[in-house]
């Protein structure tokens, strides 16, 4: 039986998904026994446990043969990371009481940047999990295609894609969630021993301008890329109720300036199979009937 917390979210849905198809037995985690009803209904065992319920999470964990982790983001942490620090010590509690077969936690690239910014929250929990004597596999993706999400309405409405990352024309590793989802379910499927890390982009990298001409070619209507004024993103993330926008921007300063990056670099990653304009199709199709 393989455990999967954060079912009812894309990617936690993705590794189910898969694992079902594989014929294996899932038991899905969530915090409300409710939101897994439709999991239920697809022969998951649902139980509830909230990622900061040591207790829960240990009954959740118990007897399972691998565990994926996936702990919700805060996009808005207090400035000493406390947040991250209480979630990794309930989960060291509970997957050292478990002692399930394998861990495969849901990282981040860029976990082993010593610069703080918003990702360090992984950085936290990836060196308190690592200190466990099970085999743990820190899976590490790339940006998610899918944040594009944010950039439909704009981009069909307006023909604007605004965007933080820049220079516009500089490639950056990102990776679609069903990628994610079917490379850890392979990775929870397999044995293994100690600590691993497994780093996860897509078939290639992707530009902002690459990402504007594509919503152009698939909405039918021109799409310019704008960037996004940095000396803006402190008044405009306040402006969206972010109290301590800084590791948010320390994060988009990383990806810009190369030092948020595959620890293996480009070279050592795992290549994803799903690509961009695939990614923007389902997005755009989700807004339409939204």
């Amino acid at each position: 039986m393989f455990a999967v917390t954060g079912i009812t979210g894309n990617v936690g849905g993705e590794v189910a998904r898969n694992l079902l198809a594989a014929g294996q037995p899932v038991r899905g985690v969530v915090r409300e026994t409710r939101k897994g009803e439709t999991w239920a209904t697809r022969g998951c065992n649902i139980v509830e446990a909230d990622i900061n319920d040591a207790a829960g999470l240990t009954e959740a964990f118990k007897g399972a043969a691998g565990v994926f982790v996936l702990v919700p983001p805060n996009f808005d942490p207090s400035p000493d990371f406390r947040e991250a620090r209480a979630v990794a010590a309930v989960l060291r509690s509970a997957i050292d009481a478990a002692r399930p077969g394998r861990v495969v936690y849901l990282s981040t690239i860029g976990a082993q940047a010593t610069r703080s910014n918003l990702l360090t929250q992984h950085s936290i929990i990836e060196q308190v999990l690592g200190e466990l004597s099970i085999p743990i596999c820190f899976l590490r993706p790339a940006w998610f295609m899918e944040n594009s999400s944010w950039d439909v309405a704009p981009a069909a409405k307006d023909g604007v894609f605004p965007s933080f990352l820049q220079p516009l024309d500089k490639p950056v590793p990102m990776v679609a969630t069903a990628d994610i989802g079917r490379v850890a379910a392979e990775l929870i499927q397999t044995e293994w021993s100690g600590l691993r890390v497994v780093e996860l982009e897509g078939p290639h990298r992707v530009t902002p301008e690459e990402i504007a001409a594509t919503f152009a070619d698939l909405l039918g209507r021109p799409v310019r890329t704008d960037a996004v004024p940095r000396e803006t993103w402190e008044s405009l993330f306040q402006s969206q109720g972010m109290k301590n926008p800084a590791p948010r921007i320390q994060m988009l300063d990383g990806f810009n300036e190369g030092w948020i990056e595959f620890e293996s670099g480009e070279a050592g990653s795992r290549k994803g199979e799903v690509e961009l304009r695939t990614v923007l199709q389902q997005l755009i199709e989700r807004e339409s009937r939204s």
